[in-house]
């Protein structure tokens, strides 16, 4: 087990389940504490945290509605009283539920962009007072291929992760000079409950033939997290689904 992270604090932001869940482990496998977000599955987020602290790292699971000012404040503050200042953050936290140019509504598009764009700007907004008084600082946004290929979930998806782009790519070039970092993952098709109910999405449709692993994202979530010489990066994590 590495210890690269040793002494930093990690917030996953809807890390009870699939790739927050993996990449949340992973950084505490890597050396870091974590604070697991979850909005409803209290269950699921206090076993991650039970597998964390087997590893042997301190862990706290925390409620809230990221794309709640109040609650990420409320949750912020805690993590800082039971962790410690934050200085790795990963907006995970992410829905996706699938609609056509003809039955997309705005209701449809203002709860897509509040989970997927608001949120992360608000969460981000709130730790970034940590890293640069530590003068270091890892961000990391889950964005998609649909980005950048459309998808097949609906404009309003396709557009929040275009979002968090770029997001990532204004806190890159606004924060480099103070130690910190920002980067966007964009996954393909990963085997998660998401693609599970997206029967558009098929392994024949990807070169490598397979979908990807939660624990595949998580891989590369820690090597921005190590990294400091990354910033304002989309890492593409799609089995040559889109050639970047």
């Amino acid at each position: 087990m590495s210890n690269e992270l040793n002494g930093r604090i990690a917030l996953v932001t809807g890390a009870s389940r699939g790739i927050g869940r993996a990449i949340a482990v992973e950084l505490a496998r890597t050396g870091a504490d974590v604070a697991v977000n979850y909005r409803s599955n209290e269950n699921a987020a206090r076993d991650v945290c039970a597998q964390i602290c087997v590893i042997g790292r301190r862990a706290i699971a925390v409620q809230g509605d990221v794309a709640r000012a109040s609650d990420v404040a409320r949750m912020v503050e805690l993590i800082r009283q039971e962790l410690g200042p934050i200085t790795i953050l990963v907006n995970n936290a992410g829905i996706g539920m699938t609609r056509t140019i003809e039955d997309i509504t705005e209701k449809d598009w203002d709860e897509m962009l509040a989970v997927n764009l608001k949120a992360p700007f608000l969460v981000t907004q709130a730790v970034v007072p940590d890293m640069r008084a530590a003068k270091w600082g890892r961000i990391i946004g889950l964005s998609s291929a649909a980005a950048q290929m459309g998808g097949v979930v609906g404009p309003h998806y396709a557009a929040s992760k275009g979002g968090v782009i770029g997001l990532m790519h204004y806190y890159a070039a606004h924060l480099a000079k103070e130690g910190i970092t920002a980067n966007a993952i964009a996954p393909g098709p990963i085997s998660t409950d998401m693609a599970a109910c997206l029967p558009q999405l098929r392994p024949d449709l990807i070169p490598v033939g397979r979908f990807g692993t939660a624990g595949e994202v998580a891989e590369v979530a820690v090597m921005l997290a190590c990294n400091g010489y990354i910033t304002g990066q989309t890492i593409n994590v799609n089995g040559g689904r889109y050639l970047g």
